[in-house]
C-alpha cells in the first residue's frame, strides 16, 4: 500500500512538473509577441526568428552541457533519464531548460532592430551552455562561487528566479546594448531622445497576457511538488500571489504615468504587469495576497522611473524596456524577500545579486566584444534603415505595408 502511494505521488509530481514546464515554454510565445509588437514593422520577421532560434539553441546546449554544469551528476546527453526522489529526472530537466530559454529571451528584445542575427545566436549558444549554468550552479545548484564561498551559507534565497533568471538576462542584455549602441535616430546631437513607437500594440498586449499566464508555471512549478495537501496549498498561494503582484504592477504604473504625463500609457501598463511578476518571483511563497500586491506595485513604479532614466539620462536604448523590467525590478524582487520571510536577510540577498550581476555582466561583455571582433554585431546603416527583416531574413512580416 505504501509503495502504491509513493508511486502515485511520483506520477502526480512528475506530471505537474511537465505541465508547469509547458506553461513556461509558452512564455516563448509571449516574448515573441511582446517584442514583435514593441518594435517597428520592418524588423518583425527577424525578432521572431531570434525567438524561435534562441529557444532551440537553449534546449540543445543546455541538454548537451549546461544542465550538467549547473547541477552535476553526469547528465551529459543520455544521462538525463532516470528517477529523482519524487519526480522523473527528465521532467526536472524539461522544467529547468525552459527557464534557460526565458533568460535568453530577455536579451532578444533589448538588442532589437540593429543586431546581426547569427551574432545573436552565437551569444545565445555560449550564454545558455556556460554563463547562465555557472551562476545557476552557485545559486540553485549549491556550488561554491569559483570555489571561494557558497551563497547558501549567507542565506541567499531566490524562489523562482528574480535574480537567477531575470536579473541575469538583464545583465547580459545591458552588456549587449553597451557594445551595440543605440538605434539610428534614437538620440539627437543635443542628447535628447526620440520616441520610436512599436508597430503593433495588440500584439504587445497579447504577448503580455501570454507571459502573465506562463508565469503561473514559472512560479507555481517552482514549488516542485503537488501530490500532498501541504504542497497543493503552497501552489495555490503562489498562484494567488503571482496574480496579485501583476495586478498591483499594472495599477501602480497606470496611476503613476497619469500623474506624471496626464494620460494613460499602454506600454507602461504592460511593463508594469511584467514588473509585478518579476518582483514577486523571488518570494511568492511567503507574502499575503495584499503584501504581494504591494510588492508588485513597487515594481510597477520602479519600472516607469527606470525606463525613463535609462533612456533620457544614460542614453541606453532598450526598445522593449527589458533591462528595467527584468534587471532593476529583479533586484527589487530579491531585496523584497526578507520583508515577508523572517529567515532571510538583506546581506545574503545583496551578495547573491552582486555575484549574479558581476559574473553575468562581465562574462557577457567579454563575449559580446569577442563576437564583435570575429563576426561583427551590428548591421550596416543602410540595412538598419531598410529593416533587418530584409538584410537578415529576406522576408517581410507585413509585405502589404512595408513594400512600396
Amino acid at each position: 500500500m505504501e509503495d502504491t502511494i509513493l508511486e502515485m505521488q511520483f506520477a502526480i509530481d512528475t506530471f505537474y512538473f511537465l505541465v508547469m514546464g509547458a506553461l513556461v515554454m509558452w512564455m516563448a510565445a509571449g516574448f515573441s509577441m511582446l517584442e514583435a509588437g514593441m518594435i517597428r514593422a520592418k524588423n518583425t520577421t527577424e525578432i521572431l526568428t531570434k525567438n524561435i532560434g534562441l529557444f532551440a539553441i537553449a534546449c540543445t546546449t543546455y541538454m548537451v552541457y549546461g544542465y550538467d554544469l549547473m547541477y552535476g551528476g553526469g547528465v551529459l546527453l543520455d544521462g538525463i533519464s532516470g528517477q529523482g526522489d519524487t519526480y522523473s529526472k527528465a521532467a526536472d530537466f524539461f522544467f529547468q531548460v525552459v527557464f534557460v530559454a526565458t533568460a535568453m529571451s530577455i536579451v532578444s528584445g533589448a538588442v532589437a532592430e540593429r543586431m546581426k542575427l547569427f551574432s545573436f545566436f552565437a551569444f545565445a549558444l555560449v550564454f545558455t551552455a556556460i554563463i547562465y549554468p555557472l551562476e545557476g550552479a552557485w545559486t540553485w545548484g549549491g556550488e561554491a562561487v569559483f570555489g571561494l564561498f557558497k551563497l547558501s551559507d549567507y542565506g541567499f534565497s531566490d524562489f523562482a528566479g528574480s535574480g537567477v533568471v531575470h536579473m541575469a538576462g538583464a545583465a547580459a542584455a545591458l552588456a549587449g546594448v553597451l557594445v551595440l549602441g543605440a538605434r539610428r535616430g534614437k538620440y539627437n546631437k543635443d542628447g535628447s531622445s526620440n520616441a520610436i513607437m512599436g508597430a503593433n500594440m495588440p500584439l504587445a498586449a497579447l504577448g503580455t497576457f501570454i507571459l502573465w499566464m506562463g508565469w503561473f508555471g514559472f512560479n507555481g512549478g517552482s514549488v516542485l511538488a503537488m501530490a500532498s495537501k501541504e504542497s497543493a496549498n503552497a501552489v495555490a498561494m503562489v498562484f494567488l500571489n503571482t496574480n496579485a503582484a501583476a495586478a498591483g504592477g499594472v495599477i501602480a504604473a497606470l496611476l503613476l504615468v497619469k500623474l506624471l504625463w496626464g494620460k494613460a500609457d499602454l506600454t507602461m501598463a504592460l511593463n508594469g504587469a511584467l514588473a509585478g511578476l518579476v518582483a514577486i518571483t523571488a518570494g511568492p511563497d511567503t507574502p499575503s495576497a495584499l503584501e504581494a500586491t504591494l510588492i508588485g506595485a513597487i515594481g510597477g513604479i520602479l519600472v516607469v522611473f527606470s525606463i525613463s532614466t535609462l533612456d533620457k539620462v544614460f542614453k541606453i536604448d532598450d526598445p522593449v524596456g527589458a533591462i528595467s523590467v527584468h534587471g532593476v525590478v529583479g533586484l527589487w524582487g530579491l531585496l523584497a524577500v526578507p520583508l515577508t520571510n523572517e529567515d532571510m536577510f538583506f546581506t545574503g540577498q545583496l551578495l547573491g545579486a552582486l555575484t549574479i550581476f558581476v559574473w553575468v555582466f562581465g562574462a557577457s561583455l567579454a563575449l559580446w566584444f569577442v563576437i564583435k571582433v570575429v563576426m561583427g554585431v551590428r548591421v550596416s546603416e543602410q540595412e538598419e534603415a531598410e529593416g533587418v527583416d530584409v538584410a537578415e531574413c529576406g522576408l517581410h512580416a507585413y509585405p502589404e505595408f512595408t513594400i512600396k
